[in-house]
């Protein structure tokens, strides 16, 4: 398993997509980081795990799990000399809280799941712990009950607060220095009670300057009628400031002692956030376990792409009990890809112990690796093409693959020769399938289609095709190869039937009649101006073509560039552009494209030489000369009938 897979089979976004569920910052991550297992126990722990989680949320929507906020930057101070701060002991609290909470909902959850409810166990509520903290900690402070003598300094403190406050009011009302006064209120500098008092007045206005306005006009003056009070309640302010810490470090203190098991309820949370996040996920998938096997048989039944939506459509599909490779042949644009994508995606998900959109009675079968070869992988940092970044992604999964591996492999030979293609492409199946993988391989050939019907441990699948509505379906026929329908298509949508029977003759190697198929009169009249031709016109090309197509001369020694075969050039070319080749005793027909000159005939043959020696038998040969000297009854030249 690798990234590269996980990235083309899209096993990151399912992972992102489900830890939106999770309300922890380490659920979330946790679920990012998740990766298949190989383990068949684990893989079914989860599974359960997961099915027993929507038995709850069936039952029950909301779930007390905490969200842990800024519970792991408090673990990290601990031990380290640093004394938790009142908003931080306030979190504890609610982390606290929430595992009371949790364990009580669990338990009564018993019945229902027993195994999910068991991990709650793990978890010790720290009574003494949570009731010290609530009575010490609130509102996000040391509570003036936390200790007596916070209680008697806080009461002192407001005693003193109280007559302070009211000497500097009867400083600013008093007669005496109303005409100092800048303003009638009562200001604070640095903690410390000051009033605003014009500047011209400040030598008769005993205090001390404690500030001064931007424009300079104006000095802010503690009298010395208050400072006594004031340095009186200071004091007491610093010895209550020593009490608390003294309370903080205590606090910190009881949490330092009862960390193993904070540590280990935070980590229970998570594992039950995780849990209901996979759980919650199944939910809007529509998911279910399914049975989990080592023996490489996957049967998936009515599954969906979990990131298509409502979109998907239903899939079935089986392999590894009669056969390990199915080949998928078809359209383009038949869904090929997705199903293959869709087998490895769910394979990936049910190892990692997600559910899966399937319907009940769906196997899944664990392996150690998916290697797949998806998408047209083009470089252009390394300037590879196509046909060379699959190949050379295919060299590497033939060197990976093993027998407890999956493999996928989508338009296999393309981008190439479709000749050479096929081969390679039917050799790749054969030597993965000698190395004894689960194989899934889409393809457009038609010979590989062949190739796997007769081919032990193979079987054709297609992708069907609604010939009324000229779209495909979506669904795979496993047992069946497909057709590429491009024939139907153009015969449906109105091209001449003659059109194509010569594009079958080409393609199969077979005549067949598509005309029969028309039967609107109208309709058969309308399509023949696609293959009317002004017999003047028709002559001109034919002539044009036969001038600029005369490539090859009867004797040129010419190499076949599908199959590398040589032969010896019998007559052509046609209005095609066709030659007839004798290959081995054997005359077939190939377009002047698929052959190239490797020795003239006339570096070969003197000017006179006679081509019957090469082209006919030496019984046809005889004939011949007789022939030529007289008539004889019945005697007839039988010549070998071309091939293409």
């Amino acid at each position: 398993m690798n990234q590269h897979t996980f990235n083309i089979l899209e096993f990151n976004r399912i992972k992102e997509e489900a830890a939106q569920y999770a309300l922890t910052d380490l659920g979330k991550e946790k679920i990012k980081n998740i990766v298949p297992s190989y383990n068949k126990k684990q893989i079914i722990s989860w599974l359960d795990e997961v099915s027993e989680g929507v038995e709850i949320l069936k039952k029950s929507s909301s779930v007390p799990i905490s969200g842990l906020n800024g519970i792991d930057q408090i673990l990290k101070q601990l031990n380290k000399g640093m004394t938790l701060r009142p908003d931080q002991f306030m979190k504890l609290i609610d982390f606290l809280s929430c595992c009371k909470k949790l364990k009580r909902f669990m338990k009564d959850k018993e019945h229902l799941a027993p195994r999910v409810s068991a991990y709650v166990y793990s978890i010790e509520e720290l009574p003494g712990l949570l009731e010290e903290l609530e009575r010490s900690i609130r509102n996000g402070r040391v509570d003036d009950y936390a200790s007596k003598e916070l209680l008697k300094l806080r009461k002192q403190i407001s005693i003193l607060q109280d007559r302070l406050k009211e000497k500097v009011q009867q400083i600013v009302k008093s007669n005496k220095y109303k005409s100092y006064l800048q303003e009638a209120i009562v200001s604070e500098r640095n903690g410390r009670y000051a009033i605003p008092i014009k500047k011209e007045y400040k030598g008769k206005f005993p205090g001390t300057v404690l500030d001064t306005s931007a424009s300079g006009s104006t000095l802010y003056i503690e009298p010395v009628e208050i400072a006594v009070f004031q340095d009186e309640v200071n004091s007491y302010m610093a010895y209550e400031e020593a009490e608390v810490e003294r309370i903080l470090t205590y606090l910190t203190g009881l949490v330092e002692a009862n960390q193993v098991q904070i540590r280990l309820a935070v980590e229970t949370m998570v594992h039950y956030d995780v849990l209901f996040a996979k759980a919650k996920y199944s939910r809007v998938l529509n998911g279910r376990s399914v049975e989990i096997n080592d023996t490489h048989y996957i049967l998936l039944k009515e599954a969906r792409h979990p990131l298509l939506g409502a979109n998907a459509v239903p899939l079935t599909v089986e392999i590894g009990k009669d056969y390990k490779a199915l080949v998928i042949t078809g359209p383009n644009t038949g869904g090929k890809t997705v199903t293959i994508k869709t087998v490895g995606l769910l394979t990936l998900m049910a190892q990692a112990g997600f559910h899966v959109p399937v319907s009940e009675g769906s196997h899944i079968s664990i392996f150690q690796k998916v290697l797949l070869d998806i998408g047209d992988g083009q470089s252009i940092e390394q300037n590879l093409s196509t046909f060379s970044s699959h190949m050379k992604n295919i060299i590497h999964l033939l060197e990976e693959a093993n027998d407890h591996s999956l493999v996928l492999l989508d338009e296999l030979g393309s981008g190439t020769d479709p000749g050479e293609g096929m081969g390679l492409a039917t050799a790749l199946l054969k030597r993965f399938f000698l190395k004894g993988v689960c194989m899934l391989a889409t393809t457009h050939y038609s010979e590989i289609k062949d190739f796997a019907d007769r081919e032990n441990g193979f079987v054709n699948g297609a992708m069907e095709f609604d010939m009324d509505t000229l779209k495909p379906t979506y669904r795979l026929i496993v047992g069946k190869g497909g057709e590429s329908q491009a024939f139907a298509i153009a015969l449906k949508l109105g091209m001449h039937p003659q059109i194509i029977e010569e594009a079958h003759k080409i393609t199969y190697k077979e005549e067949i009649r598509y005309s029969f198929l028309i039967e609107d009169p109208f309709k058969k009249k309308t399509m023949e101006k696609q293959i009317a031709v002004q017999r003047h016109i028709r002559d001109k090309q034919t002539d044009f073509v036969r001038q600029k197509s005369v490539i090859f001369n009867k004797g040129d020694n010419v190499r076949i560039l599908s199959t590398g075969e040589f032969g010896i050039v019998y007559n052509g070319p046609d209005t095609m552009g066709n030659y007839v080749v004798q290959v081995k005793e054997e005359k077939r027909t190939y377009n002047q494209k698929r052959l190239k000159l490797y020795i003239a005939a006339k570096e070969l043959y003197p000017e006179d030489y006679d081509f019957n020696i090469i082209f006919e038998t030496k019984e046809n040969r005889k004939k011949h000369n007789i022939m030529e000297k007289r008539h004889m009854e019945g005697l007839v030249i039988e010549r070998e009938q071309e091939k293409e």
